[in-house]
């Protein structure tokens, strides 16, 4: 039987943010993104990994944003929707209040090591399944996969009932997510890294990413 194939969506149709807007209090309260990585500020490693996965780029920032904006990316902060610092989800909204393309990936500042191919294995899945959301899952240090509902593709049809959601007091992107169809994508593939999600949340995980790992480029697999 000859398989059945999919198209993908276009690169240049999905437009790739880096959320960098939180507070930094489980790092002493400092703007994590400009925290170092690998000889970069970690959301700048983070923009260059995902820059040629996507086809527009953003970066998600309330403080520092001249800073930012020195990487060639359009910065966006947080809008008078939710406030300032109102989590994850008012970086969400206010990408989804930028974005010009069909597509919105969203990827977190502080897991510099995430797929190359995360956006394109979202795209699939996102397109095979006709779903509105694809959410990456991946492999903890114990080898149990868990749910990433931050590394997530979304239609930007979906930014109305996001303002509903935050309106009404929501806060989590999964809550959010599952009252939509979405597509779970697990990275726990034969070649795929268990590093891929480990996030620093804390000053002492980002000495361990910097020290514990191989020197890396953005670009490294």
């Amino acid at each position: 039987m000859a398989s059945t194939t999919f198209p993908t969506i276009p690169r240049e149709s999905i437009t790739g943010v880096v959320l960098a807007g939180g507070r930094g209090t489980r790092m002493g309260g400092v703007d994590k993104g400009l925290q170092p990585f690998q000889g970069l500020a970690l959301a700048q490693w983070t923009l260059q990994r995902l820059a040629p996965q996507v086809g527009t780029l953003l970066v998600n920032a309330n403080r520092n944003l001249e800073r930012y904006a020195s990487w060639g990316a359009n910065v966006c902060a947080d809008g008078s929707a939710l406030g300032d610092y109102a989590g994850p989800l008012a970086g969400v909204l206010t990408a989804l209040e930028h974005c010009t393309t069909p597509y919105l990936v969203t990827v977190p500042c502080d897991t510099p090591l995430f797929p190359q191919d995360l956006v394109s294995r979202l795209a699939a899945a996102l397109i095979r399944q006709q779903a509105d959301f694809a959410v990456a899952s991946g492999r903890e240090e114990d080898g149990t996969q868990r749910s990433q509902p931050v590394f997530c593709l979304m239609h930007t049809h979906v930014r109305d009932s996001l303002l509903q959601f935050t309106r009404a007091g929501g806060r989590k992107v999964d809550a959010w997510t599952a009252q939509h169809v979405t597509v779970p994508v697990p990275f726990d593939q034969p070649g795929d890294d268990p590093r891929s999600f480990f996030n620093a949340n804390t000053l002492a995980e980002l000495q361990r990413l910097n020290t514990g790992y191989p020197t890396f480029s953005p670009d490294s697999p």
